[in-house]
C-alpha cells in the first residue's frame, strides 16, 4: 500500500504520515462520554470528526480496529481527581440510581451518533466491566515501583518518570490551565500531580458503585480505564488514540505515564486532538447551565447533519465558534447542494479514467492532515467538472463513505417530492409560455420551448383538453 496518509501528531507536534505497528492494520481508541448528561454538541464535534478520520483511513486502503470506553464509573468533577463523582452528581440530580443514569445517557449519547451519522466503534466497552483489569494493572505498577497508597488510595508516582510532560514543553503551572475544575490539594499525594489509580470507600461514603480490592473497597481513577479498555481490545501496542483537546492534560498524560510504565515499552506513537467548539462567551461546556443538544437543534428545525457539514467545513485543529447565523447560512448551502446533485441523472456509463481522476484528488484532501473543507471542495469542483452525470453521482457515493452527509439523499422519497414540485411549477410556466406564443403565431418560439422542454427530458402532447406533460 502507497503510505501517504498523515495528520498533526500532538505528541511529536508534526505533521506525520502513519506508519501502523502492523502492516496494513490500526489500532485506534477514542475516549468515550461520561454517561452523566447528554453530550452537547461541542463534545459531539471530537466523535464528528474522529469519525472522519476512521472512515478516511478505511478509504485509505487501512484495515481499522476502533475501540471506545465508556465512563460509567470514576470520573470526577475535576480532571485533576477531585470533587464529586460526575456520575453520582447526576444520579443525585436525577433521583436514579447510577447504573440507571449510565444506561439513559449511553442509549442518548448513541442516539445522537445515529443522526449525526457516526459509525460506532467496533468495540464499545463499559468502565464498570473490566474492574479486575484496572486492579491487576495498578497492582503490576505497585510491584514495579511506580505506584504508592496513601491514606486508602492508590497513587501513580510521577517524580518516577524521566519526562512526565510528554506532550510539552510548556511549565507546570501553564499545563494546570488544561485542567477544567480549580485544583484542590489531597494532603495524601508525594509530588502535586500524582494522580488517583484507586479509591477506597473513604473518598466519599455515599459512592453508589465500589468493588473490594486488596486496597480496601472502592473503584477507579478515571485515567486508568483507557489504558486498560485499550489494552484489552488492542494489545500492548496503539496506533492512534483521539480525544478532544482538553483531554491532554491531565487525562492522556497520565494515560501515557500509567501505560508505558506498566509494559516497559512505548505504548502509542500517534496522537490525534480535536480543537474546541467555543460560542462567543468561550469553551462551550455543561457547567453554563443551558448547553445545545443535537435534540434542541431539531427542535429548532436544523436537520443534525447541516451540524455535521458545519464542522466538517471548519479544520479539526482550528477552535470553531458557533453561531445560529452560522448554522442558517451552512443549512441553505446543504440544501442547494443536495438538490444540485439531485438533478444528475443516474444512467450511462461510468468513466473509469475520470473516476480514478477524482477520487485521487478527494484522497489526498482527506489525507492530508484531515483536510475536510478541501474533500468538500472536490465534491464542488466535480459538479462543475465536463464528466458525465453517471461519473458524478458514482465518485459522489463514494466520497460519501467519508463524509457521511446523506450527499444523494434524492433517493429519498422527500427530497423527490421537493424536486417534482419544483419541476412541475417550471414546466407549467413554460407550458404558458408556449401557449401565449401560438395565439401570437409565433410557432417559432413555441417549437423552440417544446425543444427547451424536451431536451431536459420532459415531452409535451397536445391534445383536446389542452396540454400534457410527461417524463421521457
Amino acid at each position: 500500500m502507497e503510505n501517504k496518509f498523515r495528520f498533526y501528531n500532538t505528541l511529536t507536534r508534526e505533521v506525520e504520515t502513519i506508519i501502523p505497528h502492523e502492516d496494513g492494520k490500526i489500532a485506534m481508541y477514542t475516549c468515550g462520554p461520561t454517561v452523566y448528561h447528554f453530550a452537547h454538541i461541542g463534545n459531539l464535534r471530537s466523535y464528528i470528526m474522529e469519525d472522519v478520520l476512521e472512515k478516511a483511513l478505511r478509504y485509505a486502503g487501512y484495515e481499522v480496529k476502533r475501540v471506545m470506553n465508556i465512563t460509567d464509573v470514576g470520573h470526577l468533577s475535576s480532571d485533576a481527581d477531585t470533587g464529586e463523582d460526575k456520575m453520582l452528581k447526576g444520579a443525585k440530580r436525577e433521583h436514579k440510581t447510577v447504573m440507571e443514569i449510565a444506561k439513559f445517557y449511553t442509549d442518548a449519547f448513541f442516539e445522537d451518533c445515529r443522526k449525526l451519522n457516526i459509525k460506532t466503534p467496533d468495540v464499545v466497552e463499559p468502565a464498570t466491566n473490566c474492574i479486575p483489569e484496572f486492579i491487576h494493572m495498578i497492582e503490576e505498577l505497585l510491584a514495579k515501583g511506580y505506584a504508592y497508597v496513601a491514606g486508602g488510595n492508590v497513587y501513580f508516582d510521577t517524580s518516577k518518570l524521566d519526562d512526565y510532560y510528554v506532550f510539552s514543553s510548556q511549565s507546570e503551572k501553564e499545563l494546570l490551565v488544561g485542567v477544567r475544575d480549580d485544583v484542590e490539594e489531597d494532603v495524601n499525594k508525594k509530588n502535586k500531580n500524582d494522580f488517583v489509580l484507586w479509591f477506597t470507600k473513604s473518598k466519599f461514603e455515599d459512592q453508589a458503585l465500589k468493588w473490594d480490592s486488596p486496597w480496601g473497597v472502592g473503584y477507579p481513577g478515571w485515567h486508568i480505564e483507557c489504558s486498560c479498555i485499550s489494552m484489552k481490545h488492542l494489545g500492548e501496542y496503539m496506533d492512534i488514540h483521539c480525544g478532544g483537546v482538553d483531554n491532554i492534560f491531565p487525562h492522556h498524560t497520565n494515560e501515557i505515564a500509567q501505560s508505558e510504565s506498566y509494559l516497559g515499552h512505548p505504548w502509542c506513537k500517534y496522537w490525534f486532538h480535536v480543537q474546541h467548539l467555543n460560542d462567543k462567551s468561550g469553551k462551550m461546556s455543561k457547567s453554563k447551565g443551558d448547553f445545545l443538544t443535537v435534540s434542541l437543534l431539531e427542535e429548532k428545525g436544523y436537520d443534525p447533519i447541516v451540524y455535521r457539514m458545519f464542522c466538517l467545513q471548519s479544520h479539526y485543529r482550528k477552535p470553531l465558534e458557533f453561531s445560529y447565523d452560522a448554522l442558517d447560512n451552512m443549512s441553505a448551502a446543504y440544501k442547494k447542494l443536495v438538490k444540485k446533485i439531485a438533478e444528475l441523472k443516474d444512467e450511462g456509463e461510468t468513466d473509469k479514467e475520470q473516476y480514478a481522476v477524482w477520487r485521487e484528488k478527494f484522497l489526498d484532501a482527506v489525507s492530508n492532515d484531515l483536510n475536510t473543507s478541501m474533500a468538500i471542495t472536490v465534491v464542488y469542483d466535480l459538479l462543475k467538472a465536463d464528466i458525465n452525470d453517471k461519473t458524478k453521482l458514482e465518485l459522489i457515493r463514494d466520497f460519501d463513505r467519508v463524509l457521511s452527509l446523506n450527499l444523494t439523499a434524492a433517493d429519498t422519497k422527500e427530497a423527490k417530492e421537493e424536486i417534482d414540485a419544483e419541476l412541475e411549477s417550471y414546466v407549467l410556466e413554460k407550458i404558458k409560455e408556449r401557449s401565449a406564443a401560438k395565439k401570437e403565431k409565433d410557432f417559432a418560439k413555441a417549437d423552440a420551448i417544446r425543444a427547451e422542454l424536451l431536451e431536459k427530458g420532459i415531452v409535451l402532447k397536445d391534445t383536446r383538453e389542452g396540454v400534457i406533460w410527461q417524463k421521457a
